[in-house]
């Protein structure tokens, strides 16, 4: 059923963490959900047959998670909650972060910071590969005092100390670097000094302060008749291949003056980021009498957490978990866009959805796509299910934990035999991210009950790289 995870990123107090997606940008090529890919000259879809030889998480017996990949300079970046990893025979002892190389044979290499809590992403700034950024839930980096945003250096793992570190009131969940800027998103009421940009702020990457690009007047969260407690948030973000635009995915109810809910666009190409058009009765609430069901269940206020934008910049791809709607009959077919992939056009006005795919009440964490196919991924048994919640209904399709749809139509994608999905993993708790490069798609996943498998192989926890052909 649709599963609100207890190990993974902490927006608040329902969900220590999700997805997502999701939410940095690489140096080179960055996250799918993120940013505009190298990839999206590739035709694809990608292999079912996952890679040999990647790391993987190493801990039997208790749950851990790689939250987020990134590649800069032909080296994978990988975050999270973890104390080691193997490759082969292998032990690494890593804390909540590594890095390997991004092909075969995926060695792991020295640099080992010892971050001492969770670090749920890491980005770039432009081609500069020789610091990373660091965001999440942890006080010291090297032994080195910060608090959830860190400035490290990719040759000693240390931290950069000219770049402020430290946040107030809250987490980071997400950063992004974009245009000479950093952009920082979480649950935080003050960032490095500042209070100007609560949940969602622009800094300098040289100095780690407010930069005054963003000044969104960001408000929340979301509340609706016996709505679980919840905290503000800017959850994830995804640049636009064409880097004018972003979106950005989290708990609120107003952005820049506008009634934005779950997911706004920003323009990114002007001297400061404004919210554009676009936007849906769908999800946003304006037309409570056409669009009833805008709201996912009382214990799921934000479930919109990942995003991706398609390889024109012409549609908007969007992952949700949910359950169902709040305020559901219990009719066929199922109403909304809790537990679903949808597909909405990218016009800067209000929109309604291209298609919606149900998967029968299980959550989406993660999204990605190509020219070919739309790569969804989380706690999902069957596609299309939309006459059905925690069961197979009529017509549904195995396509556990990962599942590739027809981004014109969000038809599954069938293997050879045309009973199941092309694209198969273990449930687990989810994957929190999914990033597409020119090789192909590496997903980001947990061990939950030493279940370790991808494309029907053993031996892939917290990773799977799915190559192109």
């Amino acid at each position: 059923m649709s599963n609100y995870r207890v190990l993974l990123r902490k927006p608040y107090s329902l969900r220590t963490a999700v997805i997502a997606s999701v939410a940095a940008l690489g140096c080179c090529i960055p996250m799918a959900a993120s940013a505009a890919t190298a990839s999206s000259a590739q035709s694809g879809p990608v292999s079912p047959t996952p890679a040999s030889g990647t790391p993987k998480l190493a801990k039997t017996g208790s749950t851990e998670t790689i939250r987020q990949l990134v590649e800069c300079g032909g080296t994978m970046y990988a975050v999270g909650q973890f104390t080691e990893i193997q490759r082969f025979s292998t032990m690494y002892p890593r804390n909540n972060i590594f890095s390997f190389s991004a092909s075969s044979p995926f060695k792991v290499t020295s640099w080992a910071p010892d971050v001492n809590g969770e670090v749920n992403s890491i980005a770039f700034n432009g081609g500069n590969c020789s610091d990373a950024y660091i965001g999440g839930q942890f006080t010291s980096v090297n032994g080195t005092t910060v608090a959830n945003l860190a400035k490290i250096s990719t040759s000693t793992g240390n931290v950069v100390s000219a770049f402020d570190s430290h946040t107030g009131g809250g987490h980071v969940d997400t950063l992004l670097a974009v245009k000479g800027h950093l952009f920082a998103g979480g649950t935080f009421t003050s960032i490095n000094g500042s209070t100007s940009d609560p949940y969602f702020a622009s800094l300098s990457p040289t100095t780690g302060k407010d930069d005054g690009f963003l000044h969104l007047n960001i408000k929340g969260p979301i509340t609706f008749p016996k709505v679980k407690d919840s905290l503000t948030d800017v959850y994830n973000q995804q640049l636009s291949h064409g880097g004018t635009l972003e979106l950005v995915e989290g708990n609120f109810t107003s952005v820049g003056g506008l009634p934005r809910r779950q997911i706004f666009m920003l323009k990114v190409s002007g001297s400061s980021g404004t919210v554009t058009g676009w936007s849906s009765a769908e999800f946003d609430g304006t037309n409570p009498g056409k669009y009833p069901y805008y709201n996912c269940a009382a214990s799921h206020p934000f479930y919109m957490h990942a995003a991706a934008w398609s390889p024109n910049d012409s549609t908007i791809f969007v992952a949700d978990t949910g359950f169902h709607p709040y305020n559901w009959n219990g009719t066929f077919p199922l109403p909304g866009l809790c537990d679903a992939a949808a597909s909405f056009p990218a016009t800067q006005k209000e929109v309604t959805s291209n298609w919606i795919a149900y998967d029968g009440c299980d959550s989406l964490y993660s999204i990605a796509d190509d020219s070919s196919a739309v790569y969804v991924a989380g706690h999902n048994r069957w596609f299309p299910n939309p006459d059905a919640c925690n069961k197979q209904g009529k017509g549904a399709i195995p396509a556990p934990g990962l599942a590739g749809l027809r981004p014109a139509s969000g038809s599954l994608i069938l293997n050879s035999s045309g009973k199941a999905g092309l694209y198969s993993r273990s449930r687990g708790h989810g994957a929190d991210d999914m990033l597409i490069t020119g090789a192909g798609l590496w997903v980001a996943s947990d061990n939950f009950g030493g279940q370790t498998s991808c494309g029907g192989a053993s031996g892939y926890a917290g990773i799977c790289f799915l190559p192109y052909s």
